[in-house]
């Protein structure tokens, strides 16, 4: 049942990534959400429906804008197609629930933050903070428990901690982001956060490899680290956590 529900929801899925490539391209420029209407980074020419279709119009458009050629990013299709699977995800995983309601959007703020902190190094705090809120009161009203609001508070604490001895690889932006993980993950915030950092070596390390010690002065962008670590503890982190609290 959760199967058939899930392909479902994948088409709404579409259209919901297509939106949060609006909002990924117009909050952080501080720009309405809601007018104008969609138009070419390009020419400013409106976008009709038909060129407006989730995955289907960039396809047929081969990617470029029908009025003056342009390219159009391949990471739109790209966000709307890796939303609707974790809309998908979420339904398949858990449900027609409130739960399933919640995870979707949190993933959905995800994606929307890792594409504004890489294109851009920002992770707008009208996206974070609200999602936050949200995300804590969602959670705390499936599953009373104070755990939420710890969880939140503790992964803000920590990687406060962290930006204060080390300003120059975390923002305050990865702390906000932190807070709203921790209130969605709640227990297996630690997954989270480990898978997170971990991944983030991977380039580190590449980059020392590649420049010595010029890369020091490199930035790298953490929040589609930490967005990918709670991915994983999202769906999977209870077995995880599980499994590493048998071996110790």
């Amino acid at each position: 049942m959760n199967g058939a529900l899930a392909a479902f929801a994948f088409f709404p899925g579409l259209a919901i990534g297509s939106f949060l490539n609006v909002v990924a391209v117009r909050v952080p420029a501080r720009l309405s959400i809601v007018r104008p209407g969609s138009t070419c980074q390009s020419c400013s020419a409106p976008i009709a429906w038909y060129d407006n279709v989730p995955v289907v119009s960039w396809l047929l458009l081969r990617g470029r804008c029908r009025n003056c050629k342009a390219p159009i990013p391949v990471k739109y299709p790209i966000v709307e197609l890796g939303t609707a699977l974790l809309v998908s995800a979420c339904v398949l995983r858990f449900g027609a629930t409130a739960d399933a309601f919640v995870c979707a959007l949190f993933c959905a703020v995800l994606v929307t933050i890792s594409v504004t902190d890489l294109e851009r190094r920002v992770i707008p705090n009208r996206v974070v903070l609200p999602a936050a809120a949200i995300v804590l009161a969602g959670r705390t009203l499936v599953h009373p428990s104070p755990a939420w609001a710890i969880a939140a508070v503790a992964g803000a604490a920590f990687l406060l901690v962290a930006a204060l001895a080390y300003p120059g690889g975390l923002g305050m932006g990865d702390v906000k982001l932190a807070l709203l993980l921790g209130a969605a993950l709640g227990k297996t915030l630690p997954v989270g956060l480990m898978a997170g950092m971990l991944a983030a070596l991977v380039p580190s390390i590449l980059l020392l490899a590649r420049h010595g010690q010029a890369a020091r002065k490199m930035a790298i962008p953490l929040g589609p680290f930490l967005a990918g670590g709670a991915l994983l503890a999202l769906f999977a982190g209870e077995p995880i956590l599980h499994a590493y609290l048998h071996l110790v």
